[in-house]
């Protein structure tokens, strides 16, 4: 069975505890410890060291890191601690200490998707997503040995145009945080409709021409699937459409323009992910995702002051006072793919849709589907950010599918409705 290292903490000094005896560098250890970085390595037990291995006696054995980030850089941001089966490593990375957890890939599977969504949704819908988690880390593990940069584009003086691949961890095959998949270890993993979803699928992917399927999903499409392209690369994947999110799969309107996108934005047509009950939602969602209960049409609000102070943080770029917010492309769901910031010290477009993003809001905006509004407060003007869905709207959208489970939909069809002509296949 092939096994995944999964980087979970970094952090100048990290406690952890074991239930169950584990050997370091072959040598038994106590139950409690810490490891901290030093001038010449890792300091353990009063001695340095480049790399520290903790390896399980037995199957039954647990180790429990202290206060592991969770929601890097999102506005739910916290630290838990967690518990974790498998090997633990620590290596020296940035000048801090690094903690990689060894397993299986099923049981890394069976964490993910617990730490992804409540384990109470329905059978076919955690089947689906656990198909689509397995073929996302396979394709990545197989684009991983062809290497690429991190974080990718380019910029000019008049664009500043970056996206963000899943290829840049080097020391590990990906994180634990939502950058890659969430992984929790076993914190939300105790769930029998969990172990029964991947049980069930178990070794099958998707697959396209006999390609394992970059199968991306996200939070809530906001009723029209995206592109790959207007997020990413400027390539496309047949099995990564642009769609209204119904079961029929009535065409979409033209989102890519200003008026249609408006036209969309400001409504709420019908969607698997529109209106979905709050008991739907909670079968879904863990608590933390539902602190934002606006996922499928949101506003966001700042004074020119704060809009300006914001961007300038945010891009390490001076606007002087921003006067204006001006679309220059759209993708086939409405999503702003170029963003024309308009200042009184600098005009610079911005794009592909996370990097919008990141530059409009102290964390994440919620989508770059928006809108913009400017209006008049007190004698001073703000702009008013209206929009749709949560994440970038590729391939899966989680809440969508998680209705599709409660109305009875197939994971085969709920797989073939947001990855059509992708096969069902066993991994290589």
């Amino acid at each position: 069975m092939k096994t995944v290292d999964v980087g979970i903490l970094l952090a100048p000094r990290i406690v952890f505890e074991f239930v169950g005896a584990y050997t370091c560098n072959g040598v038994p250890c106590g139950a409690k410890n810490s490891v901290s970085i030093g001038e010449n390595g890792l300091i353990f037990n009063d001695s340095e060291s480049r790399e520290l291995l903790f390896v399980p006696t037995d199957d039954a054995c647990r180790f429990v890191l202290h206060d592991v980030v969770i929601g890097v850089n999102f506005h739910w941001q916290r630290k838990e601690n967690q518990t974790f089966k498998g090997e633990l490593r620590f290596i020296v990375e940035s000048g801090q200490v690094r903690a990689i957890n060894r397993l299986f890939v099923e049981d890394y599977l069976v964490s993910v998707i617990s730490s992804e969504m409540s384990g109470t949704s329905s059978l076919e819908f955690l089947k689906a997503h656990t198909v689509i988690s397995r073929s996302w880390l396979y394709a990545q593990l197989l684009r991983k040995q062809r290497s690429q940069a991190g974080v990718l584009g380019h910029e000019s003086p008049d664009e500043v145009i970056r996206w963000y691949a899943r290829e840049d961890h080097t020391l590990f095959d990906l994180c634990a945080d939502d950058h890659c998949q969430r992984y929790q270890g076993l914190t939300r993993s105790l769930n029998p409709n969990v172990e029964a979803a991947v049980k069930a699928t178990e070794n099958i992917v998707l697959k396209y021409g006999g390609e394992v399927c970059d199968a991306r999903f996200s939070k809530c499409c906001g009723g029209a699937t995206e592109r790959f392209s207007a997020c990413w690369e400027d390539v496309d994947y047949a099995y990564l459409q642009a769609f209204r999110d119904t079961e029929q799969k009535e065409p979409l309107p033209p989102l890519s323009t200003e008026d249609g996108a408006r036209a969309w934005i400001e409504s709420e047509p019908d969607a698997f992910c529109s209106a979905v009950a709050p008991e739907i939602l909670s079968q879904v969602l863990n608590n933390y995702d539902r602190e934002t209960p606006d996922f499928y049409r949101w506003q966001v609000k700042y004074s020119q002051e704060e809009l300006s102070r914001l961007v300038a943080a945010r891009s390490g770029i001076d606007f002087g006072v921003i006067e204006d917010l001006q679309p220059v492309e759209r993708g086939a769901s409405g999503r702003l793919v170029k963003l024309r910031i308009v200042g009184t010290k600098a005009v610079k477009t911005v794009g592909k849709e996370l990097e919008i993003r990141r530059w409009l809001s102290p964390t994440h905006l919620y989508s770059s589907a928006f809108v913009v509004d400017k209006i008049s407060e007190h004698g001073t003007t703000a702009f008013l950010l209206k929009g749709a869905g949560w994440g970038h709207g590729v391939g899966l959208c989680q809440i969508g599918a998680a209705v599709m489970g409660e109305k009875g939909f197939s994971y085969t069809q709920i797989l073939q409705h947001y990855y059509p002509g992708a096969l069902l296949e066993p991994v290589d």
